[in-house]
């Protein structure tokens, strides 16, 4: 994974535990042939388009209230 891409995440979604959560799940959607929702020109793994996708804001998450 490219460090800078975790940097801009982590902006993004702040708590390290739950931005892994996330790009893991979608890591897995990316293997088993879902399309990306990203345009990329360089060929990237599945890890840093699924970085990529939060930081453009293409997934979204919810935290569940105590």
């Amino acid at each position: 994974m490219r460090e800078d891409y975790i940097e801009q995440a982590l902006g993004v979604v702040p708590e390290p535990n739950i931005l892994i959560n996330i790009v893991s799940r979608r890591v897995k959607q990316l293997r088993y042939s879902s399309r990306p929702l990203i345009e990329s020109l360089e060929r990237l793994d599945p890890e840093d388009i699924a970085l990529r996708e939060v930081i453009e804001g293409k997934i979204s998450f919810e935290l569940a209230e105590d």
